[in-house]
């Protein structure tokens, strides 16, 4: 045995589930308060392995993750195919940074589906073909690919929606197969922009270079109409006093090299 594997859709309600377009900010909360269960899940299954196999030797494959939605009108419902805001960015980033926190028992997390269906990184009719946010979210990631996982401390603070209160902040940080530092942040609050002051220890960062992904609204989306108006732009700072400031836009997602 190579692997447990672990299923778990970011579902509120099976019989009626959450439209994925034309929502507003009550549900980009509880759809994102219903994804942090992964962190629980994963800690849960993590413990009970411990028990068993304390070497690590069998991965914990989490092989079928992402939102799941009701299906777009005028769809095949069979066909399970549903939008991609930028809600689903922030739920991709949050899951990805949990699986990076385990990444000693988590070896192997798939995101269902890739195409059309699902939590999609690619959309297509024909010979059209959109980008989602979901997709620039995973090239965003790409320098944690085999990368060697470095531990982070940081204040999350809190963004409330009614009666839901989540960690206002996420982060995370490695080192890529090259020894540059990269550093992930995640701005779950929809309204404020936060900013952030960055010390690394036993480095004199000086910059940090790179993307951030934001919308104008929780339901922004890519269309075959208007494929750019989710998209990553540059992002960078520079040291002040031996620290870097980052200012993060709200409903955020943000990947940096530190120099």
């Amino acid at each position: 045995m190579q692997g447990l594997s672990l299923h778990n859709y970011t579902v509120i309600n099976w019989e009626k589930k959450f439209a994925s377009v034309g929502f507003g900010e009550k549900e980009y909360s509880q759809i994102l308060k219903e994804t942090l269960k992964m962190e629980d899940l994963v800690t849960k299954h993590a413990v009970i392995m411990d028990k068993y196999d304390p070497e690590k030797k069998i991965a914990l494959v989490v092989d079928e993750w992402g939102s799941w939605y009701a299906p777009l009108p005028n769809s095949n419902p069979g066909f399970l195919v549903q939008q991609n805001s930028i809600r689903d960015a922030i739920l991709a980033a949050l899951n990805l940074n949990i699986f990076a926190r385990h990444a000693e028992r988590v070896r192997g997390a798939n995101i269902a589906q890739m195409i059309n269906v699902l939590q999609a990184m690619i959309m297509t009719d024909k010979e059209k073909m959109v980008l989602t946010p979901t997709y620039h979210v995973f090239k965003m990631y790409v320098p944690f690919q085999d990368a060697t996982f470095i531990p982070v401390t940081f204040k999350a603070g809190t963004y409330t929606n009614g009666d839901i209160t989540l960690p206002g902040v996420d982060a995370i940080a490695a080192k890529d197969t090259s020894g540059k530092l990269w550093l992930e942040l995640t701005n779950v609050d929809p309204n404020n922009a936060v900013e952030i002051e960055v010390s690394v220890t036993g480095i004199n960062a000086n910059s940090a270079t790179g993307e951030t992904l934001t919308a104008s609204k929780v339901d922004s989306v890519n269309t075959f109409d208007a494929p750019n108006a989710v998209k990553p732009r540059s992002l960078s700072a520079k040291a002040q006093n031996g620290k870097l400031n980052i200012k993060l836009d709200p409903k955020s997602v943000s990947v940096v090299l530190i120099s």
